[in-house]
């Protein structure tokens, strides 16, 4: 050894790096007295049961990987000489996440980072395994890629693949485990196998206006299966399509709309539909043209004061009764809007950029229940600006139920109809004493203030 570098060569790290490197070499090798070799590898030794077996290959995953599975996949594939495990991860990884596999050629530990080695839906699973056909790169770090890694790959994807299958066939159990913690992975596989999207269809979880549901329950239930694209749509017409008899699932989340889109594929005779503003409007109730007319004064009020805020005011009949007010809008719309707040915000160069992009996308609707006694209380008012304010308040209200993200503008709004609305409730009576607002009028249960 050279000056400076004989603890490379001490018992204790020599065995050390020979056991990692070496453990699975076909041949005995010992450092002093202590083997380093253990063969036959995990997954080729007999035992007395599979409980016994299980308990071992749990061990193995913690002493090689630093985690304990949440399940095993056996791997074999014959034609390219290779066998091992696939350990599954015990808690939710991004889509995004690469970890590496461990990868032994011909016995000897090539690489701990391999990538490439199975198809991109199988995130959640770590693989270590044995091969004799895998071609390494020349700094034998890595693997080479070409026809037979390509190949491997899509023999392991079909491994896990079948994996799936036999667990939705026969141990639900498990698969439920499974699905609690990698259901993005088994959406992302589904996304492009009609067989295993099928399979996966009563234990995948959608969130929907039914509650969480799998599709092919709630396709049971409704008709028409209609669905929103993005987190901010689903929340804006939950609560009033599931009044209305409209099942709605939520397809914001990452692969869920491309799953119902592949709906009627695996279920013959399904119905599905994008649902967007225009449709919600459309499926609620219009009012008699001499009730609309008999409030025309306090729908130009709230009309002009909301065409600051870009928003148009509708009047509709809806149930629930608690719900006063509804916020619609159009994707576009939100997306003209997202627009010019970044036109405001940018220096010359990048506001001109984005002038250039302007589009006419629809405005953003109101929509008013007329069924509502809150409503009705406030079109009977005669004070245009306590009319003004209230219908601010409903605005707001109806935002921050969408749970939208409040533009600069929403939050002043917010702040203003508040203080407003405070400060007539305690203004001074004619004895100079604070004067308080008297008894509500009865409301039906749980209705918003």
């Amino acid at each position: 050894a050279r000056p400076g570098t004989t603890d490379w060569l001490t018992h204790d790290r020599a065995l050390t790096l020979a056991r990692h490197y070496g453990t699975l070499l076909p041949h005995p090798i010992h450092v002093g007295d202590e083997p380093v070799t253990d063969t036959p590898a995990v997954w080729d030794r007999a035992f007395a049961s599979a409980e016994e077996r299980g308990t071992a290959l749990a061990g193995h995953c913690r002493e090689t990987l630093g985690f304990t599975p949440l399940d095993v996949i056996e791997l074999d594939v014959p034609l390219a000489g290779l066998r091992g495990l696939a350990y599954v991860l015990p808690s939710q990884v991004s889509p995004a996440h690469r970890a590496g596999h461990r990868v032994h050629l011909k016995g000897m530990l090539l690489t701990e980072k391999a990538d490439g080695l199975l198809p991109d839906w199988a995130f959640f699973v770590r693989c270590v395994l044995d091969t004799d056909t895998l071609r390494p790169t020349a700094s034998r770090e890595a693997l080479y890629e070409d026809e037979t890694l390509e190949g491997v790959r899509e023999a392991l994807g079909g491994a896990v693949r079948d994996w799936l299958a036999e667990l939705a066939a026969s141990d639900p159990e498990r698969l439920r485990r499974l699905l609690a913690v990698h259901h993005l992975g088994v959406k992302s596989l589904a996304r492009h196998d009609d067989g295993i999207l099928a399979a996966m269809l009563p234990w995948l979880p959608f969130e929907t206006t039914d509650g969480r549901l799998s599709l092919d329950e709630f396709a049971r239930r409704h008709p028409v299966v209609h669905f929103t694209r993005t987190v901010e749509e689903f929340r804006q017409v939950a609560a009033i399509a599931a009044a209305q008899g409209i099942g709605v699932v939520n397809g914001g989340y990452t692969y869920d709309s491309a799953l119902v889109e592949r709906l009627p594929s695996v279920l013959p005779g399904t119905v599905v539909a994008e649902l967007d503003a225009d449709t919600v409007t459309d499926r609620l109730d219009t009012v008699a043209p001499d009730a609309e007319r008999a409030l025309t004064a306090f729908l130009a009020v709230a009309r002009t004061t909301l065409d600051a805020l870009d928003c148009d005011v509708t009047l509709r009949a809806y149930r629930p009764l608690t719900l006063p007010a509804l916020l619609l809008d159009a994707r576009e719309g939100r997306h003209e809007q997202a627009r010019a707040e970044a036109e405001g915000e940018a220096d010359d160069l990048w506001a001109g950029i984005l002038g250039s992009l302007r589009g006419s996308a629809p405005r953003a609707r109101l929509v008013l229940n007329h069924q509502s006694p809150l409503v009705r209380r406030i079109a009977a008012l005669d004070e245009p600006q306590l009319t003004a304010t209230a219908v601010e308040a409903l605005y707001g209200q109806a935002l921050l139920m969408a749970q939208r993200p409040l533009r600069p503008a929403d939050n002043a709004l917010l702040n203003r109809t508040f203080l407003g609305l405070l400060e007539r409730s305690v203004r001074p009576g004619p004895g100079g004493t604070a004067r308080t607002a008297g008894p509500a009028p009865d409301r039906p249960s749980g209705e918003h203030r």
